[in-house]
């Protein structure tokens, strides 16, 4: 039965709502995130995430997270993406493709185990916790793969909306640079607006363009996996029991991708596009309060240490990868 787990998931969505309504600082789906590991820590409740509200968190965790992503896409209009320029574009998608083989190297040298590196490359370079779900649901991962990426990425953009305003100044940026850079470099898109804001709402304009330009990335990525993963389960043993291939395409992204050409091609209302980016809003803060909710903060503590190398090595190549790209454009 997933009813309960969905249900409780959705309150926490909430109370993540209410939150960063009170403390706007707060991104709402970085607190969703926190909510989740913080629940996921206490004794008393760790008997109920595993038990009865095991089944709707997981439903949570996939189904409601690719929900969310689709409705994601009506952000994205490819008019507000060409009217970045050609070189911030090309900067862009080059930021992501060499964070995303970057972190994916660094993983793997420093010997982290299953579909880590890539879970952390993914949720590194395009979109925080979002990419690392939607990626996780691609390669099958299991929980505890998925657990120290997101402790990863949520702890990094955390950080991030504190360090990267006080190197604003210093760093001799202007207010739309400072944008750009925050754009470019930090991973979800609620860090983003929390980090960018303090520049003024051009330099936020600029963060959030910049950063759905980056989110545009999750489709052919997310597909290029998908492609190697039939190509080795092609190669795998031959049985008589059939085995079931991840699409091509993973029905997800086709989404997404309809969204964002919908979101272009089409004058939607400003109310239903206000609609839709609330109710992706909470999808997505639902669904990573399940994903949360799994995170085992021990077992990091304990077997973290090379994982939490890389993913500050990761953040900081990204950081550096955009400030570069922000002088270039």
């Amino acid at each position: 039965m997933w009813l309960p787990g969905v249900l409780v998931a959705a309150a926490a969505a909430v109370l993540a709502g209410i939150v960063h309504a009170v403390v706007p600082g707060f991104p709402l789906l970085t607190v969703a995130v926190v909510l989740g590991i913080a629940a996921g820590q206490l004794p008393a409740l760790r008997p109920a995430l595993a038990g009865v509200l095991a089944p709707g968190l997981s439903v949570a965790a996939t189904r409601i997270m690719r929900l969310g992503i689709v409705l994601l896409g009506l952000k994205l209009s490819l008019v507000d993406i060409l009217g970045l320029g050609w070189l911030t574009i090309v900067t862009t998608v080059a930021i992501v493709l060499l964070t995303f083989a970057g972190t994916l190297w660094l993983g793997r040298r420093l010997g982290l185990p299953g579909n880590q590196p890539l879970l952390i490359a993914t949720g590194f370079s395009i979109c925080g916790a979002s990419a690392i779900g939607a990626m996780s649901g691609v390669v099958k991962a299991k929980d505890e793969e998925t657990a120290t990426p997101i402790a990863l990425v949520t702890l990094c953009g955390t950080l991030a909306i504190a360090v990267l305003p006080v190197l604003w100044h210093p760093l001799g940026l202007t207010d739309l640079q400072f944008g750009h850079w925050v754009g470019a470099g930090v991973h979800d898109v609620g860090q983003v607006v929390a980090t960018a804001q303090v520049a003024g709402p051009a330099a936020l304009a600029v963060a959030v363009v910049v950063k759905l330009t980056r989110v545009l990335m999750l489709a052919p990525i997310v597909a290029t996996v998908a492609v190697r993963e039939r190509r080795r389960d092609a190669r795998g043993p031959a049985t008589d029991v059939p085995v079931a291939r991840p699409p091509i395409l993973p029905l997800f992204v086709a989404g997404f991708l309809a969204a964002v050409l919908l979101r272009t091609f089409v004058p939607l209302p400003g109310g239903l596009l206000a609609g839709a980016d609330i109710l992706q809003t909470y999808l997505l803060a639902t669904a990573l309060f399940g994903l949360g909710a799994a995170v085992d903060l021990d077992t990091i503590l304990r077997t973290g240490g090379r994982a939490l190398a890389v993913g500050l090595l990761s953040w900081t190549l990204i950081a550096a990868l955009a400030l570069v790209a922000v002088h270039l454009a």
